[in-house]
């Protein structure tokens, strides 16, 4: 354990963006033609318990700097772990050293000055809510939420433990354009990893919940009991004979579906001609019913950002429309190799939210649209190939027959093209998993193939 008896404390906003405002100083001084900064600094408090006893007690505090330069094209940058002008000095003429030893690239660049973000619109997106926890009160929290675990099911045989978060931060973002902005923000978190049965048959998993405010967590002893339900839930399991099928994603595993779709579409790797949806802008890629649009400002969600790592003003915007590709996922420097312009996606995606079928279904629902098939819970392994499409993972989940739920499995690998995946969308549930930047229900898709005994 370590123990900062200031671990609270934070620099205040106008202490950071006089820092930033140091640093855009020396670069220019030193002849950069533009230059950017990044200065944070985190707090936190973090707890582990197994069996009831404190696995691990740990406070955070964590302190960043970001300096990129550019002259003409050649770019430098530099990081510290120190926030003062000495350490900020010594980053500035690193990325100048750094810088005149590159290859000018005419892509480098600062985002075009007219679409950084207008700080004075001040754009309150809720993102900061402390959490007044004390390393005791952490601790009772993570005994609770793991004893929930084990007196929920008198098949649960153990726990791998319990966890408990409390973390808050601030950063500042500025560049030579004269854009500048400090975000304040938390992010809190519960989890349980319960295991049950014995011998061959020993099964785990596991549940959490995630937040920007304390007041949006699930309660700890839920959170156990979840945990112990969805293990209670796969004792039994067994493989299946390959066959072709319906396969239903739960909800927070469909969210890594989607997350393939966007990563084909990033920028990076459509310069270097590296996806299977190169050019498919303005192509039909799902049934006309689905929709995705990115809400970056939605309060307190945990993907929201009045800007990106560009500075770039972000707004809501349609990925999919009608299945229709409306834009690629860019920042500046890709955007700039594509001869487009930036969609505001330094960083990522800001709350892409896939929009439920028309009608609604509700998980039960879904069941019966799949009739006989797999539900898929859990995914393994790295067998997706964003350069062809081809995706082969290891799977497990839950076989289904008219319906309704009939017995556990394990030890499959399923597989498909995501093409044809995506063009083949049955639904998607209304059972939103929000603990992420891609919010999306549960999704069904017309058949995969999945290999098991």
């Amino acid at each position: 354990m370590t123990e900062n008896g200031n671990h609270n404390n934070l620099p205040a906003a106008a202490e950071l963006e006089s820092l930033a405002a140091f640093a855009l100083e020396r670069a220019r001084a030193a002849g950069a033609d533009q230059a950017e900064v990044t200065l944070g600094s985190g707090v936190g408090l973090s707890v582990n318990v197994r069996k009831g006893e404190i696995d691990t007690l740990e406070y955070h505090r964590d302190r960043t700097l970001g300096v990129v330069v550019y002259f003409g094209g050649r770019k430098g940058s530099a990081s510290a772990g120190e926030l003062n002008e000495r350490a900020i000095a010594e980053a500035v003429h690193g990325a100048c050293e750094i810088a005149r030893f590159t290859s000018a690239d005419p892509a480098n660049g600062l985002a075009p000055a007219e679409l950084m973000a207008d700080r004075d619109a001040n754009l309150d997106l809720d993102l900061h809510h402390p959490w007044a926890l004390s390393a005791d009160d952490a601790v009772e929290l993570a005994r609770s939420c793991e004893a929930a675990a084990l007196a929920a099911d008198t098949r649960i045989s153990n726990t791998e433990g319990a966890g408990v978060s409390a973390h808050r931060g601030i950063h500042t973002f500025a560049n030579s354009h004269g854009f500048m902005a400090t975000v304040p923000e938390s992010r809190h978190s519960i989890n349980c990893v319960a295991v049950a049965g014995s011998g061959a048959d020993m099964q785990r998993d596991y549940w959490y919940t995630v937040a920007r405010s304390p007041d949006d967590l699930e309660d700890a002893e839920q959170v156990g009991r979840r945990a112990a339900e969805h293990t209670v839930a796969r004792l039994g399991a067994k493989p299946l004979a390959t066959e072709r099928v319906p396969v239903l994603f739960q909800a927070p595993v469909a969210r890594g579906l989607i997350g393939h779709l966007v990563g084909a579409v990033r920028g990076s790797a459509l310069y270097r001609h590296a996806s299977f949806l190169l050019d498919s802008q303005g192509q039909q890629l799902f049934p006309e019913w689905v929709q995705m649009v990115e809400r970056p400002h939605l309060p307190r969600a945990l993907g929201s950002a009045a800007f990106d790592g560009d500075g770039v003003a972000t707004a809501d915007s349609p990925l999919i429309a009608d299945g229709v590709l409306q834009r690629y996922v860019l920042d500046a420097y890709s955007a700039r190799r594509l001869g487009l312009q930036t969609t505001a996606n330094a960083g990522g995606v800001h709350n892409l939210e896939v929009a439920p079928s028309p009608g609604g279904y509700d998980f039960a629902a879904l069941l019966q649209q799949l009739d006989r098939g797999l539900v898929v819970t859990e995914l393994m392994g790295q067998g997706v190939n964003l350069v062809t499409g081809d995706y082969s993972r290891g799977a497990a989940g839950f076989w289904v027959e008219r319906g309704e739920i009939v017995r556990p499995v394990q030890e499959v690998t399923i597989a498909g093209q995501l093409r044809e995946l995506f063009a083949k969308v049955q639904a998607v549930g209304n059972d939103i998993d929000r603990r992420g930047n891609i919010r999306t229900g549960s999704i069904l898709l017309e058949q995969m193939t999945v290999a098991g005994e």
